[in-house]
């Protein structure tokens, strides 16, 4: 171990930052975050820093580096563009046993600042003590998504409540299990729900009843987004790594899954083209319910997001009324990922100054969309699991006033390697698709923007419609 890894509590501290850029000014923020009294030497200093100056959050030493600016320092940053400079800075705090830090020169450094994850008062440090930093922001990045950032939150709470618990577990053995236990508790759902009031009652309600802390299940309700793995937001991400069983939809991507938990438990729950449902349907609350009340984290994995034609609230009804706890983590929806992904805004301010999300498919007799609503001006229109309804839609938006030379495209697979674009017109968009066999998924948009998928196409294939392909099978859904 080349460095010893130290945090240093430099609240009202003298701390002196040498050198007026970018860098400079980098390093200040971050020595004013840790509650520094910081002076700033330099003749010139950035506009940040000249504010920062002005309302008194620093010092400014004006002028050319002097040897008393080191004078009650308890730490030195060099970050000036002159390697002389910075050298001789370098050596007088040597002199002096004062910490220097040379920005970009571990040579000349006494100690190395970190990449930091911020979870206050969580800190997670990395170091490459200084000879490959891009490395150490790289491991960064990876670990910051293992981290809610309720962390800090949670850490709070645990120190006021510290002598509290060290009063209910005053032995190491059973104190370590509580800490563990607390972690991944109904105590940390709430504190990651905002709701810090009832956390801090079930935390009290757990020290006054030791019992109560036995594990108990929970489910996480996860968006998994249009497909593209990349597109996986940093909390669905932490949900599937802390699983114990995934309940997925038929659209969830393998490589999503590949991104789980290696032992998670996974169930296939999709709904498949000749079943009934509705029995399916009942059969997911089930096994969401059962799993749960095993003590287990249940993942329900859903294509998209789960509040947008996902049955998420009807799952959420079932969960609520068994008194499972749960939790919703958001995921991309289709709209907007197909969208985005064929270079096509759904709103423009020359175009379309609304959006409408629809779905093709309703629940039983359920009454058809508004179409005379829907066939108002400036607005885009979005269908969901409209392929096999084409024609209807296009007879309906037609039959209510919408010219047969709107602007529509069709995008299937959005979001992933084998996207597929097909832009034409509500008139000739039925024979179009069948011409290209486009399938299911794919997605419907209808107005004016979507004839900017031709200029603005960026991603995957985009169809040519002046020709009719050869035979060209459709994309497996």
């Amino acid at each position: 171990m080349n460095l010893y890894p130290v945090f240093l509590d430099l609240k009202d501290r003298a701390v002196l930052v040498v050198g007026g850029g970018e860098v400079a000014e980098r390093k200040a923020e971050m020595l004013l975050s840790a509650g520094a009294r910081l002076s700033v030497g330099a003749p010139d200093l950035t506009p940040v820093l000249t504010a920062w100056r002005d309302e008194g959050r620093i010092r400014h030493l004006d002028g050319s580096f002097a040897a008393d600016w080191l004078d009650d320092a308890w730490l030195v940053i060099a970050a000036t563009d002159d390697g002389e400079l910075n050298q001789r800075i370098a050596a007088l705090g040597e002199a002096r046993r004062i910490w220097v830090n040379v920005v970009d020169n571990a040579g000349l450094s006494g100690f190395q600042v970190p990449a930091v994850i911020d979870r206050s008062p969580v800190q997670i440090a990395i170091s490459s003590a200084g000879i490959a930093p891009m490395l150490a922001r790289r491991l960064r990045e990876q670990i910051e998504t293992l981290f809610d950032h309720s962390l800090g939150t949670l850490a709070q709470l645990l120190q006021r409540h510290r002598n509290a618990i060290r009063q209910a577990y005053p032995q190491l053995g059973p104190r370590r299990t509580f800490y563990s236990w607390l972690l991944d508790s109904p105590i940390a759902n709430l504190v990651r729900q905002s709701r810090p009031e009832a956390a801090e009652a079930a935390l009290r309600q757990a020290l006054a009843e030791p019992d109560a802390f036995a594990p108990k299940g929970k489910v996480s309700l996860v968006g998994a987004g249009p497909g593209d793995p990349g597109l996986l937001t940093l909390k669905a991400l932490r949900a599937l790594n802390e699983a114990d069983v995934i309940l997925y939809d038929r659209l969830v991507s393998p490589d999503i899954l590949a991104m789980a938990r290696r032992d998670a438990h996974r169930i296939d729950v999709g709904k498949h083209p000749g079943q009934n449902h509705r029995q399916t349907q009942l059969h997911i609350h089930e096994q969401m319910i059962e799993y749960a009340q095993q003590g287990l984290h249940v993942v329900r994995l859903k294509g998209g997001d789960a509040f947008i034609f996902g049955r998420g609230g009807e799952e959420l009804q079932h969960l609520k009324a068994h008194g499972v706890p749960y939790c919703v983590i958001p995921g991309i929806t289709a709209a907007l990922a197909c969208a985005a992904y064929s270079g096509i805004p759904l709103t423009h301010r020359e175009h379309a100054q609304s959006v409408h999300l629809i779905t093709a498919h309703t629940k039983g007799s359920a009454a058809e969309p508004d179409w005379a609503a829907l066939s108002r001006s400036s607005q885009t229109l979005v269908f969901y699991m409209g392929v096999s309804q084409l024609d209807l839609i296009r007879s309906r938006l037609q039959d209510h006033g919408h010219d047969a030379s709107t602007p529509c495209a069709l995008i299937e697979q959005g979001s992933m390697p084998h996207q597929r674009t097909l832009i034409g017109t509500l008139d000739t968009m039925p024979v179009l698709a069948r011409q290209h066999n486009i399938a299911a998924p794919a997605l419907l948009i209808v107005g004016d923007v979507a004839q900017l998928g031709e200029e603005l196409h960026w991603y995957g294939q985009l169809l040519d419609t002046a020709t009719v392909p050869a035979a060209h099978p459709p994309a497996q859904a």
